[in-house]
């Protein structure tokens, strides 16, 4: 096959290295303009002496004729940024395939899967699709489920289940569409949902919450961007690897404040939520680097999020 990527980042360098593996021929390879470290799909296509193209927007005429000289036989959507629209996605000779981390209509947006995590939801999965102009919102030619643990993280649940089974359903429908063996259904709007990109103010702790809401939210924007509280100095404390501790009885939280460090070990630190305890065992300063928390200099009493 003639695959056109349009992409970026570790999952379209290894879409793109997946169809090169297979002796596929990679015609050009499609990224976002570069803000900060080195794209890794750009960087790999490169060395392979592959055609990139780096353009501000795919609705660019450039861009156009940019995916018209690729003469591709299929283009394939891997963790794109940019809109893409109708008259780039339609030139490929069987047209263009696009990849969702989560089970669409389900967490449409480019948080899907945090929200999946913070939602409490005990499955996500990924969805395969024809795009359109309607964010997340085209015809969806396969998906697949994976069960989300109970300590699953965003990063355990990404890198570990939805990445790798992403790479393969994409040659797999690649393929299917090729064939002319690919229906794609329309997805089911009564079932839709769309949330916004997870931010600063998302990922704030609430110590009222009740702990299983928090030990969502922290395990759902884990690594990336992290869960916050606040220090009584205002500085930002960043939670990563926690645990849960559910209060059994009054007397455990008898006289404790929410947001209250309880206690303080070589391990970690332990937090009062609504309902239990946050065992924190790695956590940052906003201007440090990740630590065990009990190297944080937390003091016992001390009262976050105020």
């Amino acid at each position: 096959m003639r695959i056109a990527i349009i992409g970026q980042q570790d999952f379209g360098k290894a879409t793109m290295e997946a169809f090169l593996n297979r002796g596929d021929e990679v015609t050009a390879v499609f990224c976002a303009p570069e803000k900060g470290r080195p794209d890794p799909l750009r960087v790999a296509a490169q060395e392979r002496g592959l055609t990139v193209h780096q353009l501000p927007k795919l609705t660019d005429p450039n861009a156009l004729e940019a995916m018209r000289a690729a003469n591709a036989d299929v283009g394939v959507m891997a963790y794109v940024t940019q809109f893409a629209p109708q008259d780039f996605v339609n030139i490929p000779r069987f047209g263009t395939i696009q990849f969702h981390p989560s089970l669409l209509p389900l967490h449409r947006g480019a948080s899907s899967m945090s929200w999946a995590i913070i939602r409490g939801r005990q499955e996500t999965g990924f969805a395969i699709f024809r795009p359109t102009d309607g964010l997340d919102e085209g015809p969806v030619i396969l998906s697949r489920a994976v069960k989300i643990e109970d300590e699953d993280t965003l990063g355990s649940l990404y890198f570990g289940k939805i990445f790798p089974m992403g790479v393969a359903a994409l040659v797999e429908v690649a393929e299917l569409v090729v064939a002319g063996r690919a229906p794609a259904l329309a997805q089911y709007e009564p079932d839709a949902g769309y949330e916004g990109i997870i931010r600063d103010a998302e990922t704030r702790i609430n110590w009222a919450n009740h702990v299983d809401l928090i030990f969502n939210l922290i395990r759902g924007v884990n690594p990336a961007p992290g869960a916050w509280t606040t220090a009584p100095d205002g500085r930002k404390l960043f939670l990563f690897d926690c645990r849960k501790r559910i209060a059994r009885t009054f007397s455990e939280v008898k006289g404790k404040k929410l947001g209250e460090v309880v206690a303080v070990g070589d391990a970690g630190a332990v937090i009062h939520g609504q309902g239990g305890f946050i065992e924190v065992q790695r956590a940052r300063w906003d201007s440090g680097r990740k630590v065990v928390a009990g190297e944080l200099g937390l003091e016992t009493g001390t009262i976050l999020g105020g």
